[in-house]
């Protein structure tokens, strides 16, 4: 029998190592490509377990994290390693949408299937870099935010889509840019061009988040836009930062109303 697509994302989700990690998305993903795996979902994942995370970077709170200045190498790569540490929580996550929400159509496994070994490659291209300037992945403390919102949207697939793609993920494509002048500011093409590839491919990831959210939306009857401000005002208390990158949410996903809605958010 073939082996499940939920079961194989799941064992990647709870691998430790970022190798073995990496490993573990890329024969997830060319096994699904090549038709070898099926839908399946064994048991119900009534709670978030935690993902699979090395024992370095120390996690600490946002707040307890030094600011990452370029003026330095050391700055360089601290910068690089928020970065890094960003794509890894979104490799699980992506593999999370896998194995926890159930009865959705093949193509939404397939999706963020892909998203999970696109994350894969996004991570590789970032530590590399670190790499090349004699640093590595867990060489600077890091925080957790992005897998303690995973924990307050594993009940709801919608709600996931909402706020995992289209609002931090979406927040990526708003300062990604800002990044890339700070890195082209101090020479650093071979960083540059590894965040315009992030920043290509994450709309893509976001877009399919949007795509994902409408459809849950429309299956159970709600106005989509009003669903988004709402799940906002419920869990970032009507918080959104500005300025937006309204070409990259637009091709990802976003209507003019909705990109109006966000700025007036912003205003007030």
């Amino acid at each position: 029998m073939k082996d499940s697509v939920q079961t194989r994302a799941l064992q990647c989700l709870l691998e430790a190592d970022p190798d073995s990690k990496m490993h573990c998305v890329e024969a997830l993903a060319k096994d699904w490509k090549a038709g070898r795996l099926r839908l399946d979902w064994p048991q119900p994942m009534e709670q978030l377990l935690d993902a699979g995370q090395p024992e370095r970077p120390v996690l600490v709170s946002p707040r307890d994290l030094p600011r990452r200045r370029l003026g330095s190498v050391e700055g360089q790569a601290a910068m690089l390693h928020a970065i890094a540490h960003i794509e890894f929580n979104a490799i699980n996550l992506a593999l999370d949408a896998v194995c926890r929400y159930r009865d959705l159509p093949a193509d939404y496994y397939g999706d963020w299937t892909r998203v999970a070994s696109e994350e894969v490659y996004h991570f590789g291209l970032v530590r590399q870099r670190l790499r090349d300037l004699g640093f590595d992945y867990g060489d600077f403390p890091a925080h957790n935010g992005l897998w303690e919102l995973a924990r307050k949207t594993a009940h709801d697939p919608l709600v996931r889509m909402a706020m995992v793609p289209r609002v931090m993920e979406a927040r990526g494509l708003d300062v990604t840019p800002d990044i890339i002048r700070k890195f082209e500011g101090i020479g650093d093409e071979r960083s540059v061009d590894v965040l315009k590839i992030i920043l290509r491919d994450e709309v893509g990831h976001v877009e399919a988040g949007s795509r994902w959210f409408h459809f849950l939306c429309d299956q159970r009857g709600l106005d989509s836009e009003a669903t988004y401000f709402s799940l906002i005002d419920q869990y970032l208390a009507g918080h959104v930062s500005c300025p937006l990158h309204k070409e990259a949410r637009k091709a990802a996903g976003f209507s003019e109303s909705e990109l109006n809605h966000l700025e007036a958010l912003c205003a007030g």
